[in-house]
């Protein structure tokens, strides 16, 4: 079976902040959940880099723009590679085929196009049109850029969204389209509730140059937020590419709440248009803050996801985030929370199971395991909760698992069976607490890759090959910069 997983594509004003790591591990987790499941996956990221506020953070810097985007594309791909994000494509709106596809898309959908006066609100640093109401909710400035709207009065072209708004809210309705968690399927509802209108789609040239020429038009460029959002398809070589015909619906699109507008009512609207399929998912994560504040520069309290990879690794990061920021709600990280699921969950649980199983077969076995029972734990609802985007639910169980593991060892007690020289028991003892450690690496594969492969290592050739290694090794400032 084809499996089709995208990210959104990060906005290139910035270099990548922890709730873009989040989202790319959130997507990799799924994305190897289902190549271990069989099918064939494609997993697609990638960076989101025309409109204004690009040309304008480009001229602030004294760089051309192009070389800017370069610079900042280059820093979510460092991420994703130091965090062991295993995506197949990595798709730049820059790139000369998805600038080509574009106008291709926007050809397809002239049908739905035509060209109006446009007066409004707008934000440049949000790169997006507001209503009316919207604005007065919050004294005509931008909550996220402490700046006023912009009054905008220009001659736009605009989609017909109106003309799709009933199709795709019956979609989500019926789950045909499901939106996970349901809150944020209530919060669109509303939204279509409050009624849709078309939407502004270009802008004039002459006041944003850096962005996609409007076909047939040279003085009018594509707005970014409605260009960018063609990626999902473009990267897969629609309309002609066999990928396209393969992987088309997505199985799921990770996306962060903030837009949930564009990806559940605007993205939609162009999908009907074409007349293509809507993906089957699209699941909506939450924001992470810092010791129980917003992540913001003028606080000084944003983290860069570097500096808690480069002390900690990628496997404990990947840990903390997808099970300690619950995966329904915004989330919180602080450097203490961290450490203390590093020593007492992954030490002194997980490392402690792993080091007492490979000290006493050493000790009582010369090393040899011998023959490994089948593992016999119910993965059920480890599965379901994978299948509803709940990270955290699914890490729950494997960590039943392990206190399970931990509970059996104590009960047991092996040390006690070597002095009675009950051998077999003692072999039978010993092969199941293996058998257990197998079952809970398989369960960790998709959160931990490095950690399964690694319990994998030590006992799966039926004698143990210890590591050179601990399990979870951190730099020596780790502990320092943790207190």
């Amino acid at each position: 079976m084809n499996y089709y997983v995208t990210t959104s594509i990060p906005y290139v004003n910035d270099v990548p902040h922890l709730g873009h790591a989040l989202e790319f591990v959130y997507a990799d987790v799924l994305a190897r959940a289902a190549r271990k499941a069989g099918n064939s996956v494609l997993f697609s990221t990638g960076t989101d880099e025309h409109g204004g506020k690009i040309e304008e953070k480009a001229r602030e810097l004294k760089v051309p723009v192009k070389q800017y985007t370069d610079q900042i594309s280059a820093t979510f791909k460092e991420l994703q590679k130091s965090l062991n994000i295993s995506n197949d494509r990595f798709i730049r709106t820059t790139d000369p085929g998805h600038e080509q596809r574009a106008q291709i898309i926007w050809k397809a959908l002239e049908k739905d196009i035509y060209k109006g006066k446009y007066v409004g609100l707008y934000c440049t640093g949000c790169e997006a049109f507001v209503t009316e109401a919207v604005a007065k909710e919050h004294n005509n400035i931008c909550p996220h850029h402490n700046k006023p709207y912009e009054k905008i009065e220009e001659e736009n072209y605009f989609f017909k969204l109106t003309k799709y708004a009933d199709a795709i809210q019956k979609a989500i309705v019926d789950g045909s389209f499901s939106i996970v968690p349901a809150t944020r399927k209530h919060e669109i509802l509303s939204v279509f509730k409050e009624g849709l209108e078309d939407v502004s789609i270009s802008r004039p040239k002459e006041k944003i140059s850096w962005g996609i020429a409007v076909p047939g038009d040279p003085n009018q460029v594509m707005y970014v937020w409605f260009e960018a959002l063609m990626n999902y398809i473009t990267v897969l070589g629609y309309p002609e590419h066999k990928d396209f015909k393969d992987f088309w619906p997505a199985n799921v699109q990770v996306i962060g709440k903030d837009i949930l507008r564009f990806h559940a009512a605007i993205w939609p609207g162009i999908l009907l248009g074409l007349g293509i399929s809507l993906p089957k998912q699209l699941y909506v994560h939450g924001f992470i803050g810092v010791d129980g504040k917003k992540m913001s520069k003028s606080l000084g309290n944003s983290i860069a996801p570097k500096e808690v990879i480069d002390k900690y690794g990628a496997d404990v990061f990947r840990y903390f985030f997808t099970r300690h920021i619950p995966s329904y709600e915004d989330g919180d990280f602080s450097w203490e929370r961290l450490d203390q699921a590093y020593n007492n969950e992954l030490g002194n649980e997980l490392g402690n199971a792993v080091q007492r199983t490979v000290v006493m077969i050493q000790k009582y076995l010369n090393g040899i395991v011998g023959d490994i029972p089948e593992g016999r734990h119910d993965v059920a609802k480890y599965k379901k909760a994978l299948g509803e985007c709940r990270f955290d639910r699914a890490l729950d169980e494997t960590w039943e698992q392990v206190r399970g593991l931990n509970q059996y060892i104590d009960e047991e007690k092996p040390w006690e069976i070597a002095k009675s020289k009950d051998e077999e028991h003692l072999r039978e003892v010993l092969a199941y607490q293996v058998s257990c450690l197998l079952e809970i690496a398989d369960l960790l594969e998709p959160f931990m890759p490095d950690t399964a492969s690694k319990i994998n290592y030590i006992f799966s050739e039926g004698v143990i090959r210890p590591l050179k290694e601990t399990l979870f090794p951190r730099s020596e400032s780790a502990t320092a910069s943790s207190q």
